[in-house]
């Protein structure tokens, strides 16, 4: 028997249609090399790294806006983006003309001028967003998305997280997180494509 509730978007009529990748603008958060090595390694990075390659070809060639965003934690940290650690991962690498958004919270809108720059590109309606971490990074800029007007889909294979210690000490895996996180955003922030085929073009 199926216990599960109604969504919050199906009680307040939102769409849960996926778009297609040509309607929409890419946001590639913090695919950064902090999350391949090191104390911040995330379990299933290089699978996501493949997907987000995957889409980042599929939105170039549908010739979407494309825009990159990495978190800049201040020298010496994991996140420094002046050191190798912090620069992003060579597997999607932005080209000529692919703006770089610096962010320092969770979310890729807030103090940044991503919401400035997505209208200079004439982008106000549904974006896609792919990167890490699942439960941090992406879910909150899928949030800060829906807060601002715009429809937010999120290519679940094309994230990554870790597992974390739960509030009462047991581990809670990574794709036991990732699949909460992701669960959260379909509640009400956004829609998720499992795959990037899943996105019709």
């Amino acid at each position: 028997m199926d216990n599960a509730a109604t969504t919050l978007r199906n009680v307040i009529g939102l769409d849960n249609q996926l778009p297609h990748l040509s309607d929409t603008a890419l946001i590639m958060i913090d695919f950064q090399n902090t999350y391949t090595t090191g104390v911040m390694a995330l379990e299933g990075s290089e699978q996501a790294l493949d997907a987000g390659s995957r889409l980042l070809s599929a939105a170039r060639g549908a010739g979407i806006p494309v825009i990159h965003v990495v978190n800049d934690g201040g020298v010496g940290t994991p996140y420094d983006i002046r050191a190798e650690i912090g620069a992003i991962c060579p597997q999607v690498t932005p080209l000529k003309g692919e703006p770089v958004v610096v962010k320092r919270f969770p979310n890729s809108f807030h103090d940044t001028e991503l919401q400035e720059m997505l209208r200079e590109l004439g982008v106000g309606g549904d974006l896609v967003l792919a990167g890490f971490m699942t439960h941090m990074c992406v879910t909150f800029t899928a949030q800060g998305a829906f807060n601002l007007g715009y429809r937010p889909t999120v290519v679940a294979e094309a994230t990554a997280t870790r597992t974390l210690p739960g509030p009462d000490g047991k581990p809670i895996p990574a794709p036991v997180l990732k699949s909460a996180s992701l669960t959260t955003i379909t509640d009400l922030f956004g829609t998720v494509a499992p795959t990037v085929d899943s996105l019709p073009v």
